[in-house]
């Protein structure tokens, strides 16, 4: 078999496949692993304990899937046009989605996709014993194998950085026992930039290249199941789930190209909601109108949670005053406490005169 001729087929079934680029590498992870130790020493990881777990499987392919040779990495641009991030988080009335949470949760999509790439790839090489196709469906560090692999560079931000192409992609892997030839990898462009550092609301990125995942918008509005700290409530505006500012700000997303597919476009027009609307689903609403979407990871009650939170920061009204009020008795302690902060930040802000 010639691999370079089927790295070839493979770049060009996966254009066809509507991935933007394809890239090859070996499984040597060791420099990622040492960093992703001392970052989990740190704590930097806060709730998210299954960090933790698998041991090495994380950063050494070949004990996730024995026998893995090469990893094969993809990006899908998912930035769907019309959006207008910037203006959404300026206007405290209405919620701000992260750009990639708008439509139909990715890793359907992009796994469908990858799969089939799998299926070509066994098809065309019958000695390929395995092409395992893995879309955060495993412990797997995708950001450092797609630098490897030629995609892009981790930014300060610790997002995967594509000069041609900026940051709004997703990342996808197929490991697989064909040793291909590798490519490049990506060298670092951030240079003396420290825009992403500067921008983020709760000062989560620390250090260049490291995020304090406790302090992140988007780890405490998805994976954060609790209670939501005071001191970082003010500071999270309008950001119901997930947080896009350090990729707003990045210059290299002047070179981002919107998504082509269908299926990443808005639904239920979640990029121009009211946060009043969408704190007034009921759960049978939420179940609806988020299935097959990536908001149902953070569930009803951390829905409401996030949307208590920025109605407490949007300037005041009668009517967010009147919409916390009616879930002020909710049966969950955790939505009523954030209920309750809420009502106390629109109180400060009434103005004279008007009662409640």
């Amino acid at each position: 078999m010639d691999t370079r001729q089927l790295a070839d087929k493979i770049r060009h079934w996966g254009r066809e496949l509507g991935f933007q680029q394809i890239g090859f590498t070996d499984i040597d992870l060791a420099t990622a692993e040492q960093h992703l130790h001392d970052w989990l020493d740190r704590g930097y990881h806060a709730g998210m304990d299954w960090m933790t777990h698998h041991g090495h499987k994380r950063s050494r392919p070949a004990e996730l899937e024995p026998g893995t040779l090469s990893v094969i990495s993809a990006r899908m641009d998912y930035l769907p046009p019309g959006t207008e991030p910037w203006q959404r988080l300026e206007e405290g009335h209405k919620a701000y989605i992260s750009r990639y949470a708008l439509g139909r949760d990715y890793h359907k999509l992009v796994r469908k996709r990858l799969a089939r790439l799998a299926e070509l790839i066994r098809a065309e090489a019958a000695e390929a014993g395995l092409a395992r196709a893995l879309v955060d469906s495993a412990p797997v560090m995708e950001k450092p194998l797609a630098q490897k692999a030629g995609l892009g560079w981790q930014g300060k931000h610790t997002v995967l950085i594509n000069r041609e192409a900026g940051s709004w992609f997703f990342l996808g892997e197929i490991y697989t026992d064909i040793q291909l030839p590798v490519d490049e990898p990506a060298s670092e462009h951030c240079g003396s930039c420290s825009a992403c550092m500067e921008i983020c609301p709760t000062g989560a990125i620390v250090g260049p290249w490291e995020l304090d995942a406790g302090k992140c918008i988007s780890y405490l509005t998805i994976e954060h199941k609790g209670s939501i700290p005071e001191e970082l409530r003010p500071l999270m505006g309008n950001r119901v789930f997930g947080c896009d500012d350090c990729q707003l700000i990045c210059p290299w997303n002047r070179y981002a190209d919107f998504t082509g597919e269908a299926d990443f476009a808005p639904r239920h027009e979640l990029d121009d909601a009211r946060l009043v609307d969408l704190f007034r689903w009921d759960e049978a609403t939420f179940d609806e109108r988020t299935r097959g979407s990536p908001i149902r990871r953070a569930g009803y009650e951390g829905w409401l949670r996030n949307l208590a939170v920025a109605l407490g920061n949007a300037p005041w009204s009668a009517e967010i005053e009147a919409a916390l009020n009616e879930r002020a008795h909710h049966p969950s302690e955790l939505v009523r406490e954030h209920v309750h902060w809420a009502l106390a930040q629109q109180h400060a802000r009434r103005p004279a005169g008007i009662s409640g």
